[in-house]
This record gives structure tokens, C-alpha cells and sequence, in this order.
């Protein structure tokens, strides 16, 4: 019993002790995964764990997590902090570093002892590597001109990476590849004329620039140039495409009213055939009614002619049968008295017959004027036609024969306009042939002959006021030639005189109309260029006025007695209506 106890006992001691150690076991061993090894320090030396696992006790190990991820690490060098190429030109660059921790022992155990836990943070990582990148950047790029990095990014891309790598390698990383995210060139403010690198950079850039913005303007001013150039060639090619065009509307405009012109005579010609055709038609439908009326009309005639033979005929049958049966009559009646019944009855039958006989011609009588109703309604039927025909036809050839005459008078029209209009431009040409040809003096001549075929209309509009004066009073003071006044309107001055107070009656009344002229100094100066002169109706008509003189000298022997008869004390007044150009004293 007791030694079942004493075993029970051990075994349960050992299950103990196993739960012990299993469960020690459990919370202090420690796993690698795919993604982070560790190395563990302390008790047993240095071990990297990269698969697998191990016990790691805390107070006799140390454990250094490694992360076997891949990470990016950008440097970003720009604005003043920019890499200077080998031409002395700065450029803005942003490259991105993929490394991770080498998978090897020595790499895991290298970037454990250099590194530490700085692989789990990669801003704390890219901290450590930065300056080894910056520098692997300034060394490629000063090897490299700025068009050389922009035209070659893999080769500036290759000499970081080879730069680099070996770097890397001492802190356990490797570097899986590079990549130059952001390239450009830094802008010109943040070049420093003070540093030598920056001055030569500057002034290559400055001179660069100042090229490519000639080339630019070169270019722009040459693409101007030849746009202008183009576009004064097409203009000048469309403005020759619409003379083209201009032409050949002209020309087919032309050319159709040539063809319309053409077609007109075509068909003038066609319809004066189809006119004359119908013509002759017509004059042939006309012979053919004149001769079928001619033939109709005989025929009428000699059916007429035929019925009244034959109306006659059956006249002169049945007066004959009438007669001859009277005389039977009388002869039986005459000659058989005795049998005056069966002659009677035989008188009846021949008076029988007889009626028969006569209602018969009647019948025929009638028939035959039925028959001749008829035909003459036929032929008036046939002649009403025939007029209608007449007229239709008639009523077509008198509107051809005007169209033919309206076309003739049109054309005849046309002509006779053109002929009039040549011979107007020719006469016109050789009448200023004639004008050029005239001397100073025969155009004088003919301008003065011109002035005086024009002189009495002028005369005439220059008077029209004196159309205005309703009357002129002659008032005569102690004598009639010498003393007296003439006054315009109706009213009149005793005493007073016009103009120089000389000369007659009809001279004095006529100088005071001419005093009422329009525009008299011109009207004067016409009359002057012919040699007239339009102050006084003598001045104007020098014979008129010695014809007015000898007629007032043989006038004056006589009006003298009847003059001094006048009371000299009042003064006589003499008025004289002048009306329509006539005096009335």
C-alpha cells in the first residue's frame, strides 16, 4: 500500500513537473515568422533565428526583433539643398531607396548589431541612412550633366545604386533597386551669384534661357510670318476661285441665254409651221365642208324634187281612180237600173275603195312632209356645226395672224430701236465732231443764236411779278409828251416822272413795267452779250424806237389843239388800262 502510494506520489510529482515545464515553455519560447527574425544574446552566446524558434529567458537572454520587410525610403533634395550637376546646374530630385535587411545570418546578425530595432521604423531607419544616399546622389549627379540626367535616368539611377549598395552592405541592408520619382530643375531664385558653382550655373542657365526664348521668338515671328504668308496666299487663292466662279456663272448665264434665245427661234419657227400647217388644214377642212354642203344641198334638192314628183303622181293616181270610178258608177246606174242594188253595192265598194285610196295619199302626204321636217332639221343641225366650226376656226387663225403680227411688230420694233439708237450716237458723235471743230468766233455766234432762241421764255419768267399789277393810271401834266408820272398797282403821283422823264407815252410806260423785272441785271447782261441793251424798250428795239418817234411827229400837230383846249389850271388825267399786254386810253 504504502509503496502504491510512494509511486502514485512520483508519478504525480512528474505530471506536475511536466505541466511545469510545458507551460514554462510555452510563455518563454519565442517564434520567427516570414516577416521578422530576431537574434537572441545572452546565455549560450549569439544565436539568429530567422526560422524556427527558441526559448528565450528573460533574465539570461536578450532578443533583437529584425524586420525582413522591404522598405521605401525617400530623400527628397530641392530649393537650396538641390544636387549640383556636372555643368554647374542645380536640380530638384525625389528618389525613392527599396532595401531590406539581407536574408542571411550575417546580414540578420550585421543589422542587429548596427542597426538595433531601427529596421521596425523606417523614418528612424532613413534618419541613419539619409547621409549615405545624399551623397551617393551629390557623386552620381556631379558626374552627369542636368540633360544628361533627364535624357539617361536609368544610368544616373544605375551609379546611385552602385554607389550605395556597398554602404548598405556594412549596416546588413541590401538594395533591391532605386527609383528617381521627381526630377527638375531648381528654380532660378535660389541660386547664389556668391558661390562660384552657382555664378557658372547661373550664367549658363541665363544663357540657355536666353537662347531658347530667341529660338522661341525666332519661331513665333517665323510661324506669324508664314501663318500671314499662308493666309495671304489663300485669300488670294479664294479671291481667284471667286473670279472663277464669277466667270463661269457669267459665262453659263450667257450661254443659257444664248440657248434660251436659240430655243425661242426653235420654237417660234416650230409654231409658225404648226400654224401655217393648221392653215393649210383649215382651208382644206373649209373646200371639204364648201363641197360636202354643195353635194348636201343637191341632195336636199333632189329629194325635195323626187317627193313632189312623186306627191303628184299619187295626186293625179287618185283623181284618175275617182274619175273612173264615177264614170263606172253613172254607167251602171245608167245602163242596169235593175240591178241598182247590187250596183249599189258596188258603188259603195268602189267609194270604199276610193276613201281607202285617198286616206292612203294622205298617209303618203304626211310622210313625206315628216320626211322633210326631218332632213331640213338634219341639215340645219349640220349647218349650225359647220358655223361653229367656221367660227372656231376663224377665231384660230385670226389669233395666229396676231401673234404672227404682234411678233413681227415686236421684232420690227426692236430693230427699228437699235437702228434709232445708232443713228442718235451717230449723229450725236458727228455734231460734236462739228462743235470741236468750230472756231471762238462761230461758237460765239452760235452761243449768242442760242441766247436768242432762249431770250423770249427768259424775258417772259423775268415779268411774271408784273402779272401782280392790276392796273397802270397815265397821269399827263401840261402836255402830253413832256410832263407826267406813271405809277405801278393803281396808284398814281401827279407831278412825278420815270426814269429820265423824256420821251413818249408808250415809252414811259413801258420803261416803268421793265422797272418790275426779277433778276434784271442778269436778264441785262444776257441782252448785253448779244449787243442789246434792256434798260428802255427803244434801247432794246432801235428801229421800233425811230418808227414810235416819226409816228409821235406826225401825231403832235394834231394833239395840240386838244391840249391847249384843256384848262391849264387843274391838271387833266388821262388813265390808261393795260391788261393781257393791250392799252386801252
Amino acid at each position: 500500500m504504502d509503496t502504491i502510494i510512494f509511486y502514485g506520489a512520483i508519478g504525480l510529482a512528474v505530471i506536475v513537473g511536466l505541466c511545469l515545464i510545458g507551460l514554462i515553455f510555452a510563455r518563454l519560447y519565442v517564434r520567427a515568422s516570414a516577416e521578422r527574425a530576431f537574434v537572441r544574446t545572452g546565455l549560450g552566446g549569439q544565436r539568429v533565428i530567422m526560422s524556427g524558434g527558441a526559448v528565450v529567458l528573460p533574465v539570461f537572454h536578450e532578443v533583437i526583433p529584425i524586420n525582413m520587410n522591404t522598405l521605401k525610403l525617400e530623400v527628397s533634395r530641392a530649393s537650396r539643398d538641390s544636387l549640383i550637376t556636372k555643368d554647374r546646374m542645380r536640380v530638384d530630385v525625389v528618389v525613392a531607396f527599396f532595401v531590406r535587411v539581407a536574408p542571411t545570418a550575417e546580414g540578420v546578425s550585421t543589422a542587429a548589431q548596427t542597426l538595433g530595432q531601427r529596421t521596425l521604423a523606417p523614418e528612424n531607419l532613413r534618419a541613419l541612412v539619409d547621409d549615405k544616399f545624399v551623397d551617393a546622389l551629390r557623386s552620381t549627379a556631379a558626374q552627369m550633366t542636368m540633360q544628361d540626367l533627364q535624357d539617361a535616368r536609368e544610368k544616373f539611377v544605375q551609379g546611385v545604386q552602385n554607389t550605395v549598395a556597398e554602404d548598405l552592405t556594412k549596416n546588413g541592408l541590401e538594395l533591391e533597386s532605386v527609383s528617381l520619382t521627381n526630377f527638375n530643375q531648381t528654380s532660378k531664385e535660389y541660386f547664389d551669384p556668391n558661390n562660384a558653382f552657382d555664378a557658372e550655373g547661373l550664367t549658363k542657365l541665363t544663357q540657355e534661357t536666353e537662347r531658347r526664348r530667341k529660338e522661341r521668338n525666332e519661331v513665333e515671328q517665323d510661324t506669324e510670318v508664314s501663318v500671314r504668308e499662308k493666309n495671304r496666299d489663300a485669300l488670294s487663292k479664294r479671291l481667284e476661285i471667286d473670279q472663277q466662279e464669277a466667270f463661269m456663272k457669267l459665262e453659263q448665264e450667257q450661254q443659257v441665254k444664248t440657248r434660251t434665245a436659240e430655243q425661242n427661234a426653235r420654237i417660234t419657227a416650230f409654231e409658225a409651221q404648226r400654224h401655217q400647217e393648221a392653215e393649210q388644214s383649215r382651208i382644206g377642212a373649209e373646200r371639204q365642208v364648201q363641197e360636202s354642203e354643195i353635194e348636201r344641198e343637191q341632195a336636199v334638192r333632189s329629194r325635195k324634187v323626187e317627193a313632189d314628183r312623186e306627191i303628184r303622181v299619187k295626186e293625179i293616181e287618185q283623181a284618175k281612180v275617182t274619175q273612173i270610178a264615177e264614170q263606172e258608177r253613172a254607167i251602171i246606174i245608167a245602163q242596169k237600173s235593175e240591178a241598182q242594188s247590187q250596183a249599189q253595192a258596188r258603188a259603195n265598194e268602189s267609194l270604199a275603195e276610193a276613201v281607202k285610196a285617198e286616206q292612203l295619199v294622205e298617209t303618203t302626204r304626211r310622210t313625206a312632209e315628216a320626211d322633210r321636217a326631218k332632213q331640213v332639221a338634219l341639215i340645219e343641225a349640220a349647218q349650225e356645226a359647220e358655223t361653229s366650226a367656221v367660227h372656231v376656226t376663224t377665231k384660230a387663225r385670226a389669233e395666229r395672224e396676231a401673234a404672227q403680227m404682234q411678233a413681227t411688230a415686236i421684232v420690227e420694233l426692236a430693230e427699228a430701236a437699235r437702228k434709232k439708237g445708232i443713228a442718235e450716237a451717230e449723229a450725236q458723235r458727228a455734231l460734236n465732231d462739228a462743235i470741236n471743230t468750230l472756231s471762238s468766233d462761230q461758237t460765239s455766234l452760235k452761243f449768242k443764236l442760242a441766247l436768242l432762241q432762249a431770250l423770249p421764255s427768259i424775258i417772259e419768267q423775268t415779268v411774271e411779278p408784273m402779272k401782280s399789277i392790276e392796273g397802270i393810271k397815265i397821269i399827263q401834266v401840261d402836255g402830253l409828251n413832256r410832263q407826267g408820272g406813271i405809277a405801278a398797282d393803281g396808284v398814281g403821283a401827279m407831278g412825278t416822272g420815270t426814269g429820265n422823264g423824256t420821251g413818249n407815252l408808250a415809252e414811259q410806260a413801258m420803261s416803268a413795267a421793265l422797272a418790275y423785272r426779277t433778276h434784271a441785271p442778269l436778264v441785262d447782261s444776257l441782252l448785253k452779250e448779244i449787243g442789246l441793251n434792256g434798260a428802255s424798250l427803244p434801247a432794246m428795239v432801235p428801229g421800233v424806237a425811230s418808227t414810235i418817234e416819226g409816228a409821235h411827229t406826225a401825231a403832235s400837230p394834231a394833239a395840240t389843239p386838244a391840249i391847249n383846249g384843256v384848262d391849264t389850271s387843274h391838271a387833266a388825267h388821262h388813265e390808261a388800262r393795260l391788261t393781257d399786254g393791250s392799252a386801252t386810253a
